[in-house]
Order: C-alpha cells, then sequence, then structure tokens
C-alpha cells in the first residue's frame, strides 16, 4: 500500500541524521531537488526516501530500506570485530589480572605484559584472537545493526514531536534491545576465549577449545556466563551509544563553529573517534564489575556469583583491571565509531549523531 509523503516525512525524526551533501534537511533536499532521486515511476520517486552522497559505490541507499540497515550491520562488523582483535594482547592481559588467583602476580599493566612474556611467549599475546574475532563480529553485527533498527522503531511509536523530546531515552532503549539479541550472538564465543586465555593448557584456540569445553560442560555451558554478560554489556552498550550521540551533538552545537552539514568528512570522523573514546571511558567503569564476574565465571568450571564476591571482594570487583580496562575500552570505542562512520561515509551514509534541529522546526514539519 502506498504511503503518502507526509505520512513518510512524519515517521522519520529529523535530529537521528542530517545529510552532509546539502545544508538543507534531508526532507527538503527530496521535496527540493527531486533530480536527485531517479525513478523509473513518479509513484516510486515521490515515496522514496534517500541519502544523496558524493561517493555511493553501492548506488543510492535509502533511509530505512533492506540495504541500509545491511550496510549498517556490515560497519558493525568491522568496527567490532577488528578493533577487539587487534587488543587481544590488552584483553589478554586484563583476563588474567582480573581471574588471577594470585593479585600480586599481576600488579600493574606492564608487569602483567612482562609475565606472560616470560610465560607464554611473544605468540602467548594473541592467544584467543579466532573466538575473539568471529565473537565480536557477530555481536557487532547485531549490536550497531540492530541499533539502527530499533532506534528507527521506537522514534516511529513516539512521534516526532516526542521522539525529540525524549531522544536520550530512545538511544537508551534502542541500545539495550540491540544488546540483548548481540550478547546471544558473542556469548559462545566469549566462554570459549576466556578459557583459552586464562588456562594456557587447555587449548591452543578455537579449533580445539570448542570441542573440549563442550564436552566438558555440554553445549549450554557455553551460555552459563550469557546474564552477567547482559550485565556488562547492556549498561556499556547503552553508555556507549546514549553518550556518544550527546557528546557529538554537543561537540557540534559547543565546540565547532561550523554546522555539521558544511564540515568536511575528514572532520565529521574526527568528532566521530573523539566522541567515541570519552563514551567509551564511561562504558568501561559503568560496566566492569560484571566484566570481572563474566572472567571469573568462564575460567572456573561450576563457579557462581558469590564464590566470584567472595574470592574477588566488592572492592576488587570494580577496581581490578579497571585502569587498562579504561585505556582498552576507551581506544577500543573511539576507533569502533570512527571505522562504523567511517564505512557509512563509503557507502554513502551520513555519520551517526550530530546537532539537533529546533522544535520550531520540527513542529513545522509534523
Amino acid at each position: 500500500m502506498a504511503v503518502s509523503d507526509t505520512s513518510r516525512q512524519s515517521l522519520i525524526p529529523n535530529f537521528i541524521y542530517t545529510s552532509s551533501s546539502s545544508p538543507s534537511s534531508l526532507l527538503m533536499t527530496k521535496t527540493s531537488n527531486p533530480s536527485l532521486f531517479p525513478s523509473t515511476s513518479p509513484a516510486k520517486q515521490q515515496n522514496s526516501f534517500v541519502i544523496p552522497a558524493p561517493n555511493e559505490p553501492l548506488g543510492k541507499i535509502e533511509m530505512y530500506s533492506p540495504r541500509f540497515y545491511a550496510a549498517c550491520t556490515v560497519g558493525g562488523i568491522l568496527s567490532c570485530g577488528l578493533t577487539h582483535m587487534t587488543v587481544t594482547p590488552l584483553d589478554l592481559v586484563k583476563c588474567n589480572m582480573q581471574i588471577s588467583i594470585d593479585p600480586a602476580k599481576y600488579k600493574s599493566i606492564s608487569s602483567g605484559f612482562g609475565v606472560l612474556l616470560k610465560e607464554q611467549g611473544v605468540r602467548g599475546f594473541f592467544r584467543g584472537w579466532v573466538p575473539t574475532l568471529l565473537g565480536y563480529s557477530a555481536q557487532g553485527a547485531c549490536k550497531f545493526g540492530f541499533y539502527e533498527f530499533f532506534k528507527k522503531y521506537y522514534s516511529d511509536i513516539a512521534g516526532p514531536e516526542y521522539a525529540a523530546k525524549y531522544k536520550t531515552l530512545i538511544y537508551l532503549a534502542g541500545s539495550a534491545s540491540a544488546e540483548i539479541i548481540a550478547d546471544v550472538a558473542l556469548c559462545p564465543m566469549e566462554a570459549v576465549k576466556v578459557r583459552v586465555q586464562t588456562q594456557p593448557g587447555f587449548a591452543r584456540g578455537l579449533g580445539d577449545g570448542l570441542p573440549k569445553f563442550v564436552r566438558s560442560e555440554g553445549a549450554l555451558g557455553l551460555y552459563k556466563g550469557l546474564v552477567p554478560l547482559w550485565g556488562r554489556q547492556i549498561p556499556y552498550t547503552m553508555m556507549k551509544f546514549a553518550s556518544f550521540e550527546t557528546i557529538v551533538e554537543m561537540m557540534y552545537k559547543y565546540a565547532i563553529p561550523t554546522p555539521k552539514n558544511e564540515c568536511s568528512k575528514s572532520l565529521q570522523l574526527g568528532v566521530s573517534f573523539a566522541g567515541g573514546y570519552v563514551a567509551g571511558v564511561l562504558c568501561a567503569v559503568v560496566s566492569h564489575p560484571a566484566d570481572n564476574l563474566v572472567s571469573f565465571l568462564n575460567n572456573a568450571k561450576g563457579a557462581s556469583v558469590g564464590d566470584a564476591v567472595k574470592k574477588l571482594g566488592v572492592w576488587g570487583l570494580f577496581t581490578r583491571g579497571l585502569p587498562l580496562r579504561i585505556v582498552m575500552i576507551g581506544t577500543l570505542t573511539g576507533a569502533q565509531w570512527g571505522i562504523y562512520d567511517a564505512f557509512k561515509v563509503f557507502v554513502g551514509l551520513p555519520t551517526t549523531g550530530g546537532a539537533a534541529p529546533a522544535p520550531v522546526a520540527e513542529a513545522v514539519e509534523a
């Protein structure tokens, strides 16, 4: 059934995306520049909502179309899979600091690298890189792809006025919904990764580690860390997306004198990295206790949350391995947003976030 132009406009909140190809809004671009939207039929041209861009190797991508969500999914795979694999040495040291029976063995980040180098050699720093790459690629696909979907879905439910007024709640709800799904995809690989990284004699990698894990604890054992993983990742992701969107909006509003749609692509990507780094530091602090729990439970067979609290202590849950995780997650999150938005720019989509339009303009559009 055909959707009227007015109805389509009312379902898409203006504040979420802004095209950098024109100073006008996307909705005004659609109506004032019809030549940018070629179509074989007038009806299709009337109902099409496309982001024009100078670089479109895949052709024009219609916003909120299957191709749009597919592009966001691929961007998520690249941003999460590659970055997590790159910081495998840091993650390895962090996990061993978290679950070590002897805290004095890993007194600092530098001593942790020294211990692992002495015990496992240089190759040991990349132990578990395969489950890391596969697990976080799957998580990134779901995290970013479903975030874009749920952000649009909840905005449609709220309507343009309330979507603009309560945009932070929409960011929080959309990211939480996406992460619930993403962690189901991540959990099996995370379980194998932690076991391989923290028990050097357990397995060489995913190929022998996954079958051995299943034989030891059963297939359901791969998901025994799911609830703590949700406890770590859902607050982390809510902070990651909501704070990033807010920080980027504030940077364009207060720190950068030029409107976003007049900024160069390199500057926009720089803003994405900077906003992502600050958001990552906040994420690390919020989610660190649950991260300690996940590492402890996946390392110790039959262990419970109570065992972890008893062994690590409440203070240890909040602080053990935190400085390293702040460095790791800050860099990681900044790089993820940079890669994700770079891929979006590459396929002709605008970068994420930006200054919200004035409520009066939204009321006129509505």
